[in-house]
């Protein structure tokens, strides 16, 4: 839908003649269905028209195995074909270095923090590196990631990373290695060897197509088709040779539509005015009849609001080849190699279910740890805005007052405009048609990050509230649609935890840290709260299996033990509604704070499927001239820490990565920053971002890079799926943060089942993942409910925690900090708008025994702002109880918070 301006915002809205409008509409809903089966019927003929597909290899797909291993060179990209061919030697990862402490990072001959002797090669990083055998060197056992290191020495808060497109012919030898299109995943189908030969020999660090087709891939031109995705194809007509066939489909079809309509209408208007004068004009008091107009469901517990439902929702489903007709109305051919299917029922919305590939599970069968592999991308800088994913949004507003440098601001900027310009970006930036088209790239997970206005704003806040999540309610319908699991991300908490523009305004951190850290930690947990009742109804839960609970906390200035007591409160908070065990709530995911995996090694052990995160990004480590080919290795040596977290803490996901292996792009350090990769030579960025001008060398260089990623995370989240263009450039101008953009152009693989094996086939392995996690990871576990290691509560379940930066260290203080008090209205999130007679829809609550009150302000009480609180002279010299003390959790004896003890009965 690339290049249409004019959307429909909102379903057909019915006249207010009662017999003209239901005629109107329904007259609306024939053409439309007629039009779709006259495409389906055009687009079926002309198949026979479409190029034959090419053979797929035969035999069994040996992807990845142990170490020791015999690479199967067949299943290689090329460029892993030719590392194969020219390494010498066994390509093991180099010793540990010795001689540091635990905190310092090793340092190579050249000086660079964590490269290991990496940093002296010279060049730029974009011609496919020739190198012989694995570069020398490797990292410290007690590394800090290249991400946490560049940090130490980075005075100012960086933006995270993410992209959009202009398609570039594709090399025939770069399309990945072909794979039958319905074929299990070998990953799965190989369970004791389903994991990459990836292994390093450092596990506390932690940085930061369509098949066999050569024809480029091209966006279709007309308004609501694309034209196809896996490849261009020949042109056809459908328009006869024959005169006597021509006059028939010129006049005869449309003057027989007409008819049929004007005659379906007669019908449909006699038949209103008798039902209409039988009934004396009276009208239903449900709000709901046989004419189409639809009950959606509010807030669940506040009643229903009647109201018309989108008449382009209706029951379907199809295969590649297929017509499909989104919720705007627009038609567009699906289109998915990997044997995937799209699939919908508004009437009994959560007992269907599209594929997104022949091996991934849809979501009415269950996923299996250990098994199924997730391969997805996030959804950057769509709900939660950035500069460097959206810089149009941004330009705009470069001259206004405040600048527009985050969402804060840019909300602030919109100023009356703010509700029109901020759908129409929701709207518009991420639609339907993305999840079809992430389903053929052979994906099958999105990550979704939200900020907490989705759910709710304060006075004095500028963001828009609650409409993002009117959006990321049609992600859950579009991702059941076509087989899409979804991880939520809370990207953007209160006060902000890393002080970054996609926490939602840059600038310092207030988030557990400060004089208002924990009255925003206590409204992040109310929002945790809201979104955990909604997504953990039946019917949702399978499509929204997990939930990270906070995005890159900052752990070098929060600090790791109050990151670990946030950690507790939130899965208290979680696990009370859910209860216990597989399938009863989300997955909870916890990032690591740039610390590295390893970092957290017995955290909360024997909790409750509790997931760690990591974000390894070369982009923000110490910059270097090594090309991606060379990089590739540096890469691979993150698997065996995966493969050890996985082995001893359990789920361990790459929730963020990208292809960038310098800090090159615009915008992506924030509004008006200035890479330092360009200090090592002049225009290098400019060679980097220009993709347009990549050489194929290049282009394979970066899919080497690409794969060993994959390999060596696992299960893993592309940052991110597009980049939209920028004014000032004229196109998309951070190509190596742009998933849509590399799988169209040929430095991502049409298929990334290709990655398996990659890091062994060029020549870095070692610790290997049996593929069995510890038995929390996964909610099976013999006693009813879990039990966590006593000395993990004694240290994490102390709530608040007795100190908090910047310099809060007297517990009698923190008592004094402004807090909340759990006597406000619950936020029952809404539900997506269904027909009356739908079933089994929920109420936006899945445990009804939870009425606890939420975390609101204490009427009477003093808040400095949220965001800038980290001074001392903001402490309140007395205590602000307001009308009960009891409300704040105090003890009137001690005059310190403690834990409550009661909490809300559990859903079993």
């Amino acid at each position: 839908m690339d290049g249409i301006t004019t959307l429909r915002a909102s379903p057909f809205e019915p006249k207010s003649d009662p017999l003209s409008g239901h005629a109107d509409t329904l007259l609306h809903q024939i053409l439309t269905q007629l039009n779709a089966s006259i495409a389906y019927t055009i687009t079926m003929s002309s198949k026979k028209s479409r190029p034959p597909p090419i053979a797929s290899r035969h035999g069994p797909i040996h992807i990845s195995s142990p170490i020791p291993r015999s690479p199967d060179t067949a299943l290689l990209s090329p460029s892993a074909k030719e590392y194969e061919n020219q390494r010498s030697g066994s390509g093991s990862a180099s010793p540990r270095q010795v001689g540091f402490s635990d905190s310092t990072p090793t340092k190579s001959s050249g000086g660079r923090r964590g490269r290991g002797g990496r940093g002296g090669i010279a060049g730029l990083g974009f011609e496919m590196g020739r190198s012989r055998g694995a570069p020398s060197g490797g990292y410290d056992d007690y590394d800090l990631s290249p991400t946490h290191a560049y940090l130490e020495d980075f005075d100012s808060y960086p933006s995270t990373p993410d992209p959009s497109h202009t398609p570039i012919p594709q090399s025939p030898s770069m399309d990945s290695p072909g794979f039958s299109a319905t074929e299990r995943d070998p990953l799965g189908e190989f369970g004791k060897h389903q994991f990459p030969s990836s292994g390093y020999l450092a596990p506390t660090l932690h940085p930061h197509g369509a098949r066999g087709r050569s024809s480029p891939i091209r966006e279709g031109n007309e308004k609501g088709s694309r034209g196809g995705y896996g490849g261009q194809r020949n042109k056809r007509t459908c328009i006869p040779t024959n005169p006597t066939k021509r006059r028939w489909l010129f006049f005869g079809v449309p003057i027989g539509l007409v008819v049929i309509a004007a005659v379906v209408v007669g019908v449909i208007v006699g038949t209103q005015h008798k039902s209409s004068s039988n009934s004396s004009g009276s009208s239903s008091t449900s709000g709901a009849s046989k004419n189409g107009t639809k009950t959606g469901t509010g807030n669940g517990k506040g009643g229903q609001t009647t109201e018309s439902f989108n008449p382009f929702i209706t029951t379907g489903s199809g295969k590649d080849g297929s017509i499909v007709t989104t919720d705007l109305g627009l038609n567009f051919t699906y289109t998915n190699a990997f044997g995937g299917s799209w699939a919908q029922d508004p009437y009994n919305p959560y007992h269907v279910s599209g594929r997104a590939q022949s091996w991934s599970p849809s979501l009415l069968e269950d996923w299996v740890w250990g098994q199924h592999i997730v391969r997805g991308v996030n959804l950057g800088g769509w709900l939660v805005t950035e500069p460097f994913i959206v810089p149009a949004l941004y330009e705009q507003y470069q001259d206004s007052t405040p600048k527009a440098v985050d969402e804060y601001t840019l909300s602030q900027a919109m100023g009356a405009d703010l509700a029109t310009k901020m759908e129409e970006h929701y709207k518009t930036f991420i639609t339907e048609e993305d999840f079809a088209l992430i389903a053929s790239a052979g994906l099958n997970y999105v990550r979704i990050a939200l900020g907490y206005w989705a759910v709710e704003t304060q006075e004095g806040e500028p963001y828009l509230p609650k409409v993002a999540w009117t959006y990321f309610l049609k992600a859950v319908t579009w991702g059941r649609k076509y087989g899409i699991r979804i991880l939520i991300d809370f990207h953007a908490l209160p006060g902000s935890q890393n002080g970054w523009n996609h926490s939602g305004k840059a600038g310092t951190v207030n988030w557990m840290y400060g004089v208002m850290g924990i009255a925003n930690a206590e409204r992040s947990l109310e929002t945790i709260r809201s979104i955990t009742e909604f997504i953990s109804q039946d019917g949702i839960r399978q499509g929204v299996p997990m939930l990270g609970l906070v995005n890159e906390v900052m752990a070098k200035t929060v600090g790791k033990d109050v990151m670990a007591a946030f950690y507790y409160q939130a899965y208290k908070t979680v696990r009370d509604i859910t209860g216990y065990g597989s399938g009863k709530g989300p997955i909870l995911l916890v990032h690591e704070g740039f610390l590295g995996v390893a970092a957290w090694s017995g955290f909360l052990s024997g909790a409750d499927r509790l997931a760690l995160d990591q974000h390894p990004y070369l982009a923000f480590a110490a910059q270097s001239t090594a090309t991606h080919a060379t990089q590739a290795s540096t890469v691979c040596s993150w698997g065996g820490g995966t493969n050890d977290s996985s082995t001893s803490f359990g789920l361990t996901f790459g929730g963020e990565w990208s292809n960038a292996v310098n800090d090159c792009g615009y915008w992506l350090n924030g509004v008006g920053s200035t890479p330092s990769y360009n200090a090592l030579g002049a225009d290098y960025c400019k060679q980097s971002e220009e993709y347009f001008n990549w050489s194929e060398d290049t282009r394979q260089g970066i899919m080497s890079y690409t794969m060993a990623n994959m390999d060596a995370l696992q299960n893993w989240f592309f940052w991110t799926w597009k980049i939209g263009n920028s004014t000032v450039m004229g196109y998309q101008p951070s190509p190596l943060w742009h998933y849509k953009l590399g799988w169209e152009s040929g430095w991502i693989p049409r298929d990334p089942r290709a990655a398996g094996g990659h890091c062994g086939a060029i020549g870095v392995g070692g610790n290997q993942f049996a593929g069995k996690y510890p038995a929390s990871a996964t909610g099976s576990f013999s006693s009813p409910t879990p039990v966590i290691a006593a000395d993990q509560l004694a240290s994490h379940s102390v709530w608040p925690p007795t100190s908090l930066g910047p310099n809060f260290t007297d517990p009698a203080q923190i008592a004094l900090f402004p807090t909340y008090t759990q006597t406000g209205t619950r936020v029952v999130l809404p539900t997506a708008s269904h027909p009356v007679n739908a079933t089994n829809v929920g109420s936006g609550w899945a445990n009804a025994d939870d009425t606890t009150g939420a975390w609101v302000k204490v009427a009477g009480c003093d808040y400095p702002d949220g965001y800038d609180a980290n001074a001392a002279s903001l402490v309140p010299t007395a205590l602000c109880t307001g009308s009960s003390a009891r409300r704040r959790g105090l003890s009137a004896d001690l005059g310190v918070r403690v834990t409550p003890t009661a909490t809300p009965a559990p859903r079993r």
